[in-house]
């Protein structure tokens, strides 16, 4: 069994939900070394998630940013806003949504579902550099 970690960084983007599964497997070539694994992806962010949906529709992810938003609208009165109203809301879809995100590898390739891809959602009105921690663990070709 044999353990790969490294840290790297999303392409900063502004809110909304983004597919990011050729983005991380390029930032991820070891991937290619796996016979069989676990990928697992942290986002080290409270404002922003991580999962996995609809890979080929783009209204999918437009639909999810609109339905988020009504779930935890900015204009709501929150407690927290010492860094902007767009923040506690972002908070509470990160939360719901989540940070981290689990895939298996199957010879040395991501084994997602036909329609899944890896989508990076961003709760915060302007871009932020947001890092992933990705850990694979799994059996290596020989």
């Amino acid at each position: 069994m044999s353990w790969s970690q490294k840290t790297f960084a999303l392409t900063p983007r502004t809110r909304g939900c983004y597919l990011v599964t050729d983005e991380v497997v390029q930032s991820l070539p070891e991937l290619k070394e796996y016979k069989v694994g676990l990928l697992n992806l942290f986002m080290q962010h409270t404002s922003a998630g991580l999962t996995l949906n609809e890979n080929w529709d783009s209204d999918v992810r437009l639909d999810m940013t609109d339905a988020l938003e009504k779930i935890a609208p900015e204009k709501a009165m929150y407690r927290h806003d010492a860094e902007g109203s767009d923040d506690m809301p972002a908070h509470i879809r990160s939360s719901l949504i989540g940070v981290a995100i689990t895939i298996p590898i199957k010879d040395g390739r991501l084994a997602t579902g036909t329609w899944q891809g890896v989508w990076y959602c961003e709760f915060r009105r302007s871009r932020h550099s947001r890092k992933v921690v990705a850990t694979i663990q799994g059996e290596k070709y020989h």
